[in-house]
């Protein structure tokens, strides 16, 4: 079996209007490229092109979701509102997430390609798969867009996935560097969903992803928040990986795994003050499909995020797909030398006092 790809032009062509990186323009800020542009994906696609993995790769089509579909996860009244907002002039879903016109069919399109992936993977079809889909999804919330997401693109696919294949058990690993407060809203009180977010403290949203925050009801420990101290690099996230993810996973014994896939914890985001470079998201996909291997039949599926480093998010990326199909190009990463040198990059002693205190709060 191969890797299966989704993607599709249109997710390009979500408009999130002219800012200066995330602010609106205005008589004191000089209108210029929102951060999150269609440059970052399509040039992440573009040197899979060029590398020649992505003929390599099994095309996945996705149907837009519907609206039935995206009330498993939002208020019915949201919808409609981002529908008839779509339908005019655009404007913004609820906090941070401009959009124009077109956007309501864009982002059914987008969530329709993270369960299209998920799909195939349940099915047999591929053995894994990515959706490089745009607008994001793992900040929305269940009655507002938030931090440039309209739709809760994995909550969607998952809650579906549950519906669909009977599915009991299912973990979502979020590694972008901004919480997946969306994520955890809908999952909160769900003992059968483990949803772990791994992102940089205190970043977005200020208000989430904290220590304590653990799931309510039955779904008290099911929900793991790990916020790392700015700074942390490929040691850091090694351990963590090591010491907190990977046993809960294997303590949650999932039938699938899907993973929020931001590129923004890297060494060069403008939104993030982390240091991570293409061979750790090399070796964090590899940490995935080992335990995939292990508990569910390999059955994993990535579903893109974040990353707003126009020249750095394509080399992370094809490292990720290099990893799921277990091909290498003969593309290599221009940057990798130089960020893998960067100070900081081994673990330090301040971040291993860190994640031994994070450890040790989420010890039961």
């Amino acid at each position: 079996m191969k890797t299966g790809w989704n993607y599709h032009e249109l997710y390009m062509w979500h408009e999130p209007g002219n800012a200066a990186g995330t602010l609106p323009a205005g008589l004191a800020v000089q209108p210029g490229q929102h951060v999150e542009n269609a440059e970052t994906k399509r040039r992440f696609r573009n040197l899979l092109e060029v590398s020649g993995l992505l003929r390599q790769l099994d095309t996945l089509e996705s149907e837009p979701a519907t609206a039935d579909d995206l009330a498993l996860v939002h208020d019915p009244a949201y919808i409609a509102r981002v529908r008839a907002m779509s339908m005019a002039a655009g404007g913004d879903a609820g906090c941070h997430a401009p959009f124009g016109p077109g956007s309501y069919e864009i982002a059914r399109l987008s969530a329709g390609g993270t369960s299209a992936v998920v799909d195939a993977v349940l099915t047999g079809r591929v053995r894994n798969g990515y959706a490089l889909v745009r607008p994001p999804g793992h900040h929305a919330e269940r009655d507002r867009g938030y931090g440039f997401c309209l739709f809760a693109n994995v909550p969607i696919a998952v809650v579906k996935a549950r519906r669909d294949h009977g599915l009991e058990r299912i973990a979502i690993i979020d590694w972008d560097v901004h919480h997946g407060n969306g994520t955890q809203q809908t999952f909160y009180g769900d003992r059968d969903t483990l949803t772990i977010s791994v992102h940089q403290d205190g970043l977005f949203p200020r208000e989430t992803g904290g220590l304590s925050e653990r799931g309510i009801g039955q779904g008290i420990g099911s929900n793991i928040n790990i916020p790392l101290p700015a700074g942390c690099g490929h040691g850091a996230y090694a351990a963590v990986f090591d010491r907190i993810v990977v046993p809960a996973l294997r303590r949650f014994r999932p039938e699938l795994i899907v993973v929020c896939c931001g590129f923004d914890a890297s060494a060069v985001d403008p939104l993030g003050r982390m240091m991570l470079h293409s061979d750790s998201y090399r070796m964090l996909t590899r940490l995935l499909m080992e335990v995939a291997d292990d508990l569910c039949g390999g059955r994993l599926a990535m579903s893109h995020e974040g990353g707003y480093s126009a020249s750095y998010v394509p080399y992370c990326g094809l490292a990720v797909m290099e990893q799921l199909s277990g091909i290498r190009s003969l593309i290599q990463d221009p940057f990798l030398s130089t960020f893998a040198d960067y100070p900081g990059q081994q673990l330090t002693a301040f971040q291993e006092a860190a994640i031994g205190s994070i450890v040790e709060a989420l010890a039961p």
